[in-house]
């Protein structure tokens, strides 16, 4: 009975906070797809299957000059089943998948990231909102590393734009431990990288914010996702991000800076 009531009580915080963690995740573009195929169904593996209702304290450095670095506790669950995924503002299903290949459907939400209201040197932009995005991607499984190209695109009309992503991951699994080094590169259509990287329209310039526009772009990105298994019912994580950003978009009027820094650490309880 009082397992019962905890798996109701811990389903009631993730109805009730799942949106928040959904909305604040999309600051971390960790790319994490690659968990999904290292979780099992086991009381030791770090990646356990099925539901982990938690939280995570999130810090990420600013993106525009006239934010501030962020920071973060977002409670909410993520989800590694057989053959479907969703961790915060994102999922895939995989399709296909055999010992040395898989493919799957992807789908975000990329959350806007830009409000005149909130600053003052936003005044006069036009506010940067959110977008589905959806796409197909695949993993190339080899012994020592995890291999995944995706691609997606805007499906609601607000930026139009198209991202594309090639990635490597490294896992090291051992006993109750994963460490995971990854590295790779991230392509933005120009409209993708104008919406959401720094572009300003001319509508949108001034005498202090110039007419600027980024291109297409391509920023490399590395990442470290280090997971333990504290108990049967218990994983804590930590990870941490970088993506250098394009030329272009550092060089925009809005952005002052070389590059995006995310560092995350959280609990989950699992069942």
């Amino acid at each position: 009975m009082v397992s019962a009531l905890r798996k109701i009580a811990m389903w009631s915080i993730a109805a009730s906070m799942g949106a928040l963690m959904t909305t604040q995740s999309a600051l971390a573009d960790v790319e994490l797809g690659s968990l999904q195929l290292l979780s099992e169904d086991n009381d030791t593996s770090p990646i356990p299957r099925g539901f982990a209702v938690g939280g995570v304290a999130l810090g990420t450095s600013a993106r525009y000059e006239a934010s501030g670095s962020q920071g973060y506790v977002i409670p909410g669950f993520v989800y590694f089943g057989d053959d479907l995924l969703y961790v915060g503002d994102r999922g895939r299903y995989y399709f296909h998948r055999n010992e040395n290949f898989a493919a799957f459907a992807y789908g975000r939400v990329r959350f806007g990231n830009l409000d005149p209201d909130d600053e003052r040197e936003f005044e006069g932009m036009d506010k940067r909102h959110s977008q589905l995005e959806a796409g197909l991607g695949a993993n190339i499984i080899t012994p020592y590393a995890l291999l995944t190209a995706r691609a997606s695109t805007d499906i609601t009309g607000t930026s139009n734009g198209q991202e594309m992503l090639l990635w490597a991951d490294f896992p090291w699994l051992h006993d109750r431990w994963l460490v995971m080094p990854g590295m790779g590169v991230v392509w933005r259509s120009s409209k993708m990288a104008n919406y959401y990287f720094g572009g300003v329209s001319d509508d949108e310039a001034t005498f202090e914010r110039p007419s600027y526009s980024t291109g297409a772009t391509v920023s490399p990105m590395v990442s470290l996702i280090t997971m333990y298994r504290i108990s049967k019912n218990w994983i804590g994580t930590a990870s941490l991000a970088y993506e250098h950003y394009d030329s272009d978009i550092a060089d925009s009027p809005l952005i002052d800076t070389k590059g995006e820094t995310t560092f995350l650490i959280g609990a989950g309880y699992t069942w």
